[in-house]
């Protein structure tokens, strides 16, 4: 396996992620492609010459893209926007040596308008078999629903265009699910990941009511009852269990990239330099190399 870096969690711009990223001794970046710089619109011939040569100057590629708009695929009025939206950054993923768009489409478990549902399987059909057609994969982020629910729903598109982004971290802090039991239903349509670790607050301090509350316990009681359900952490942290899940990641066949995703704390830079050390670790420990 390989490590990589979300280029917007070192917070430095793309050229300075980049170039940070690369210093890290990582391999592959993902970047958004849903705004800003590299938003299709804004990628001229001459700008994604220039994007390509930035990052393979600095001796890694693209491991993915980011195409999550922020809205999902339930709603058939806005649909049609955001499905051509989505194709256009799968077009520019192809021209950037990637192939792979990452989104998020919307919970699946708590849908009770069969409606709704099959416009999100039509939305998802759509893309998955533009995907094919253009030699790309449209990968759902894990999170929304646990694997024996995406995973179900997945077979029933029948187009290999659409994969998942398995992402360990979002299984355990929003759903409780185990990475290693959502792989049983999901590692045929793994392409890329994301390597981030959390906890479940609810969980957290629930497990601790029969004794007295260490100060930890106690943090993660305060953000409960602010409104905060999970705690994003550093790598190694949290509730993954990187020992488990990564060999589990291995027997489904994956052997692609390992994508650091930081979205919080004061030095996201520090601890993705750490995440980079420990999934070194863990890849020689496991012989994942």
């Amino acid at each position: 396996m390989k490590i990589g870096a979300m280029v917007e969690s070192f917070r430095l711009g793309f050229r300075g992620g980049v170039e940070k990223a690369a210093s890290l001794g990582v391999e592959g970046i993902q970047a958004f492609a849903t705004n800003g710089e590299l938003a299709p619109e804004n990628m001229t011939p001459a700008k994604i010459k220039e994007t390509l040569d930035i990052v393979h100057s600095n001796g890694i590629v693209f491991s993915a893209l980011c195409g999550d708009f922020g809205y999902g695929f339930k709603d058939k009025d806005q649909n049609a926007h955001y499905i051509e939206k989505s194709k256009r950054v799968l077009d520019l993923s192809i021209e950037l040596g990637c192939g792979i768009v990452t989104t998020h489409i919307g919970h699946i478990h708590d849908e009770t308008d069969p409606a709704k549902l099959e416009v999100l399987r039509l939305a998802c059909r759509e893309l998955a078999e533009y995907a094919d057609s253009v030699g790309a994969y449209f990968a759902i982020e894990t999170g929304g629903d646990k694997g024996c629910v995406l995973g179900p729903f997945l077979d029933s598109l029948g187009a290999q265009g659409l994969r998942v982004n398995f992402d360990p971290a979002n299984l355990v802090m929003c759903r409780d699910d185990r990475p290693e039991e959502a792989l049983k239903y999901l590692g045929k349509y793994v392409v890329h990941t994301h390597a981030k670790d959390g906890v479940m607050l609810k969980k957290r301090v629930e497990g601790k009511v029969d004794i007295e509350l260490d100060e930890e316990a106690k943090k993660h009681k305060a953000m409960l009852e602010m409104g905060h359900s999970y705690l994003e952490m550093p790598l190694g942290t949290g509730d993954v269990n990187f020992d488990v899940y990564l060999p589990a990641l291995a027997d489904t066949g994956y052997n692609g990239y390992l994508t650091i995703e930081r979205e919080v704390g004061a030095d996201p830079a520090a601890d993705i330099a750490m995440a980079v050390g420990f999934l070194k670790e863990k890849i020689a420990k496991f012989n994942l190399g």
